[in-house]
């Protein structure tokens, strides 16, 4: 009987578990400039908790990169 009860009591709480949010990789962000701002801007306002996470630490990169192809192609590279 109290296997029965804690089985129900753990699907519950594995039920109400939070969905782990999805990896976007650097290309993706790149890709998608809509997408890797509001990462940016999502990791910014909370950094304690957000800045090492994969989502952010990609988001960086692809900022980055995505500065890069843009000063390059000002200076005509």
């Amino acid at each position: 009987m109290k296997f029965l009860v804690l089985f129900t009591l753990g699907v519950s709480l594995f039920g109400c578990s939070k969905q782990p949010e999805r990896t976007y990789s650097v290309d993706e962000l790149m890709a998608n400039q809509t997408l890797l701002s509001d990462l940016i801007a999502k990791c910014k306002s909370n950094p304690g908790e957000l800045r090492a996470t994969p989502n952010c630490v990609n988001a960086e990169a692809a900022d980055w990169k995505s500065r890069l192809e843009r000063m390059g192609k000002a200076l005509g590279g």
